[in-house]
């Protein structure tokens, strides 16, 4: 995937690196020179230095003919308008856009764009610590798992959420069906446009989407 990363910060850093080594092409954009650092000498994509709203700075970093453009400065209205010039004016496929005001990431959300609020999501991770304690972060710690979304369509449809597994690699977790969340014993029967969230091992990441054509 070609992917732009703008705001190279303990974030857009540690995204870069994961990116860059799954064999990702990976672009960072950053007001500072010193913020490119952080990436290490083992990092082989490319780097800009400027805003990342900058029409001709984004053509620079090859906006179109990006997959995705991550939008991870500490500001939340330079992530809100980078996201939505790389959504409107140059048709990115995925914009996501980090907000820190859980207020302002719903208003954002529900005008269509991915909106990730970090305060939010720590917050709740917290709140599940200290009222839930036998909830588990695990999947967000270990760099060895992933949660993975299929869209059930072509020759999933009528199997079954066993048929698809594969042991140690890939296990169907969850079924969000129309406004509903199933989840699945290993004869539940796959629908039509059910998405299924699947934990898959790292290593396995490139034989489950081909077997899923993802």
């Amino acid at each position: 995937m070609y992917i732009i990363i703008v705001g190279c910060g303990r974030v857009g850093s540690e995204l870069a690196k994961l990116l860059s080594g799954e064999n990702n092409n990976v672009v960072v954009i950053d007001k500072k020179q010193s913020s490119f650092e952080r990436l290490g000498k083992t990092f082989n994509g490319l780097t800009l230095l400027g805003n990342g709203f900058d029409l001709a700075l984004l053509r620079q970093a090859g906006v179109e003919k990006a997959d995705v453009l991550c939008a991870l400065t500490n500001g939340d209205n330079t992530n809100l308008i980078t996201a939505q010039v790389a959504k409107k004016i140059f048709k990115v496929p995925k914009t996501i856009a980090r907000v820190y005001d859980p207020q302002r990431a719903d208003i954002y959300s529900a005008l269509g764009l991915d909106i990730i609020s970090g305060t939010l999501l720590f917050a709740s991770m917290l709140r599940d610590k200290i009222i839930e304690s036998r909830f588990s972060s695990y999947l967000i710690k270990t760099k060895d798992l992933r949660v993975i979304e299929v869209e059930v369509k072509d020759e999933l449809v009528g199997k079954t959420a066993g048929d698809i597994a594969i042991p140690g690699e890939f296990l169907v977790a969850a079924i969000r069906r129309m406004d509903e969340v199933i989840i699945p014993v290993p004869q539940t029967v796959l629908r039509s446009k059910d998405i299924l969230a699947g934990v898959a091992k790292v290593a396995s990441l490139n034989k489950i989407k081909k077997k899923f054509n993802i």
